[in-house]
């Protein structure tokens, strides 16, 4: 049997999710999956049997220490093969936030005054004012436009504004808002003739289908791991013989040993160990849906990527629709995912009726989503919407099903 055959067993996958039958969530539809995903049980029972067995300081010689350190180890090997990069190549942090700041200090060493560096006003803000910031080191900055008409960042627009000064082009591969996926690998191409260094921001990218860097092409990439199904923590890859060569942010003693380098304090131990819980989820996943067992963990990541797109593509289009029929919303964004050229994050407006009047309706049909401007205020303000008021933003991901599809169409039809 092709993929091309397999359907996605939705009531498979929400078994897995213990949030599905716990009382107070279970009667929820849940659409705010772009600001952090439930997890999986087997990341709970991960994080759990950390606590309860292996909560010591690691990498000593008795045995409590010495299977901590190497769960941690191992969780970092499973993500580094997960998205295609070596091992040293991934850094486990906070949050992107905190992973682009640092690595925004780190990499001043190669700004001198008068180079230019590129952040779009179609990005979450953790991938912009890093960036910004360096302005007070000489630094100049220069805005990518999105497209007013289309919300697109387009690659003519690009070509206009990089140059051999430019060091550093900051730019998300999906929009949180629009929804949108850029051609990272074609920017990275473009931006790699001039010398430029390229750090994709992933956060609303990874939860529809894991990456592969080195296919992308990109200097950095980063994506929040609460988003990807497990606990409140982010990934940052980096090129090796970058990495080598930035300046250490953490202790003395640890010059040299990239990426620590760049993850002051470490790790959270427990919260880096669940994620395993998320590959052996994914694993799975793949094993209930396809037969081949002799395949690498990036040929099966590939598979359940295409799985999940689909399924993606099914559910969201009928809401893209809806939206786009409706003369008194308006969308952002395409009205349709083809190829998934968009991912499953849906952001709109009324034309007579404020976003958190809208929310509410929602809300009070035990719809779980929000009004905002998700920390992308400067995308808003491009397109003249009110960054207080903000957009409704649906944001869907392979857990959702079609009764909360149906469900959510009738009360947009009602609004």
């Amino acid at each position: 049997m092709t993929i091309e055959n397999i359907k996605l067993d939705i009531n498979f996958v929400r078994s897995k999710f213990p949030a599905f039958s716990e009382p107070l969530s279970k009667e929820w539809s849940f659409f705010e999956n772009a600001g952090g995903s439930y997890v999986p049980k087997n990341v709970i029972d991960k994080l759990t049997e950390f606590m309860i067995s292996t909560k010591v300081q690691p990498y000593a010689d008795y045995p409590m220490s010495k299977i901590a350190g190497e769960n941690m180890d191992k969780a970092t090997n499973i993500f580094a093969k997960m998205i295609n990069a070596k091992e040293k190549e991934i850094l486990i942090g906070g949050s992107t936030s905190i992973n682009l700041y640092v690595l925004s200090n780190a990499l001043k060493k190669f700004i001198k005054p008068g180079d230019e560096i590129i952040v779009t006003n179609q990005d979450h803000e953790a991938n912009i004012s890093p960036w910004r910031k360096l302005e007070s080191i000489g630094a100049k900055i220069i805005e990518w436009k999105l497209n007013i008409e289309n919300h697109e960042l387009e690659i003519s627009e690009l070509k206009k504004i990089i140059n051999n000064k430019t060091k550093i082009l900051a730019v998300t591969h999906c929009s949180n808002i629009v929804g949108s996926v850029n051609n990272l690998k074609l920017i990275s191409n473009l931006a790699h003739e001039f010398g430029t260094i390229v750090i994709g921001d992933g956060v609303s990218y990874a939860p529809h289908g894991f990456p592969d860097v080195k296919e992308l092409g990109v200097d950095f990439y980063t994506f929040s791991l609460y988003k990807t199904y497990g606990p409140h923590l982010a990934l940052l890859y980096g090129k090796e013989d970058i990495l080598k060569q930035l300046p250490n942010q953490n202790h003395e003693f640890l010059e040299g040993e990239y990426p620590y380098t760049i993850n002051p304090g470490g790790p959270n131990h427990e919260e880096l160990v669940s994620l395993i819980g998320i590959e052996e989820y994914f694993n799975e996943l793949y094993h209930h849906h396809f037969n081949d067992k002799n395949i690498s963990t990036r040929e099966k990541i590939n598979k359940i990527n295409e799985l999940i797109s689909k399924h993606e593509e099914e559910i969201a289009n009928p809401i893209l629709e809806l939206i786009s029929s409706k003369n008194n919303l308006k969308l952002i964004g395409k009205n349709q995912i083809v190829n998934k050229n968009r991912a499953p994050t849906i952001s709109f407006v009324s034309n007579n009726r404020s976003s958190k009047e809208i929310s509410k309706i929602l809300v009070e049909n035990n719809i779980a989503t929000r009004n905002d401007n998700f920390y992308a205020w400067r995308c808003l303000k491009a397109l003249d919407i009110d960054p207080n008021d903000g957009v409704v933003r649906l944001s869907m991901v392979h857990y959702n099903n079609d009764m909360e599809i149906k469900k959510l169409s009738n009360v947009i039809k009602n609004i």
